[in-house]
């Protein structure tokens, strides 16, 4: 056994653990292979039924595709089935979100004999610290050489081959909202520090852009007196990564400090204007229903701003359809409030009870709206989305901006991701993947932006 692969479900948080984890095998010895791996590692997802179930069935559907491989799963799924005890039969090895920074070790200590067998240079796991075991890395597999063998690889990856590294900043949440499971799955906030999230983008000095990505990016830095706009600074300031992104950007983050830095940022083409901030619904007796701790009108106050300092800011949001004591005006409310702000794109979601929560035990006695009623209200909402992204897109023709080149091409066209990260493709002879170049946006057909590099 000396080959692995992995799949991730839901948030980028899900996908930045499983980056991270590809590169701790990889510098242990382990080839990533795609096609029929020994080891097989699943991060799950548990924000609703149905991401259990989409998890569920790819375990089956691999056990079935890969009847040799060792799948290993992990992430709150898999969390949420050992808090039940609901470990499915299909898997080998299941690791909850409370061991998972202890993922690699773990799995190298499990399979271990079948590693040695197979003749793959896992070394020795010996006893220490509080995670219990370390690794020793052979002294001539150097981790420059493990990396980018594992770059060179990872075929179902597009942030590394298009030069992009995304880093878990936070995790845990504090704010228990009535209908998110997420803190009973994650804990309380746990921050990584400045300093070593620093230390890690300077470790990738080939890459363009650097995706923070946390659980609440309200929590960053709460244990340690630091805050988002304090990491913001000084990645800024101590690395050389032309890019700054971020996944999502939690609403309480934005206070007085934050969008001062966002208006000294405003011509700076190392920030990316790009903000997913969760709405979760427009109408505010819901708000208060699900706990959330603001009004529709302070979030609006919020957005204005953004827009106000930027006018491309690209702004996307989650909202959730049929809640509890959903009303066909309370709908409404969403629908009008999603439709008259800068909100240009949004993710749906069906309200899905989830054991543990608030929403769980209100569920007893507050009314849920039917299943045909979230499916009509989800499908409305993912017209408006639509038409709002079209909207949005048609705004930057004829407009110059910087782009990240990624690697898809099509048809003479590089798909890229402008200043704000809004996608497009421009019109180039050569292959630019990685390069940040300055492009004009000429058109917009059939809902893809298409432009030119200015030279």
């Amino acid at each position: 056994m000396k080959t692995f692969d992995t799949y991730s479900f839901g948030c980028r948080v899900n996908q930045a653990e499983m980056e991270s984890l590809g590169r701790e095998l990889t510098e242990s010895g382990l080839q990533k292979n795609p096609n029929a791996p020994d080891l097989y590692i699943i991060n799950t997802c548990s924000v609703t039924h149905r991401a259990e179930s989409e998890a569920l069935k790819h375990i089956r559907f691999t056990r079935k595709k890969l009847p040799k491989s060792k799948i290993v799963i992990t992430g709150c799924a898999a969390t949420n089935w050992s808090k039940l005890n609901k470990e499915p039969e299909e898997i080998d090895y299941m690791v909850d979100n409370p061991n998972k920074k202890y993922l690699s070790e773990l799995i190298l200590k499990r399979f271990q004999k079948s590693l040695q067998q197979s003749g793959s240079r896992i070394p020795p796991i010996r006893r220490a610290g509080k995670s219990g075991m370390t690794i020793d890395i052979s002294k001539n597999y150097t981790r420059n050489e493990s990396i980018n063998k594992y770059l060179s690889s990872s075929n179902s990856d597009i942030f590394p081959r298009s030069k992009r590294i995304i880093i878990k900043i936070q995790d845990g949440c504090h704010r228990f909202c009535s209908f998110c499971i997420v803190p009973y799955l994650r804990g309380l906030p746990q921050t990584i520090s400045i300093d070593e999230i620093v230390k890690k983008v300077n470790s990738y000095p080939d890459f363009s852009e650097v995706v923070l990505t946390a659980i609440n990016t309200e929590a960053y830095g709460r244990e340690n007196n630091q805050s988002l706009t304090d990491l913001i600074q000084k990645v800024l300031r101590d690395t050389q990564i032309k890019r700054i992104s971020f996944g999502s950007i939690h609403p309480w983050t934005f206070d007085d400090n934050f969008f001062k830095l966002l208006g000294k940022l405003k011509s700076n083409d190392r920030f990316v204007k790009f903000f997913h901030i969760p709405l979760q619904s427009g109408s505010n007796k819901i708000l208060n229903l699900m706990k959330r701790g603001y009004t529709r009108e302070e979030f609006v106050e919020k957005l204005n701003k953004i827009a106000d300092i930027n006018p491309f800011s690209f702004i996307a949001t989650d909202v959730i359809v049929g809640y509890l004591e959903e009303t066909d005006a309370d709908f409404e409310d969403t629908y009008n409030f999603l439709k008259k702000t800068p909100i240009s794109r949004f993710h749906v979601f069906r309200f899905s009870k989830r054991q543990h929560t608030a929403a769980y035990h209100m569920s007893r006695r507050l009314k849920e709206p039917s299943s045909i009623q979230k499916k009509e209200g989800s499908m409305r909402l993912r017209k408006l989305s639509e038409q709002k992204f079209l909207a949005f897109q048609k705004k930057h023709i004829g407009h110059e901006f910087k782009a990240l080149f990624l690697e898809k091409r099509k048809n003479g066209h590089q798909f890229a991701l402008l200043e704000n990260q809004m996608p497009a493709f421009i019109k180039c002879d050569m292959d630019f993947t990685g390069e940040i170049l300055n492009v004009k946006i000429e058109s917009c057909k059939k809902g893809t932006l298409k432009g030119k590099i200015v030279r």
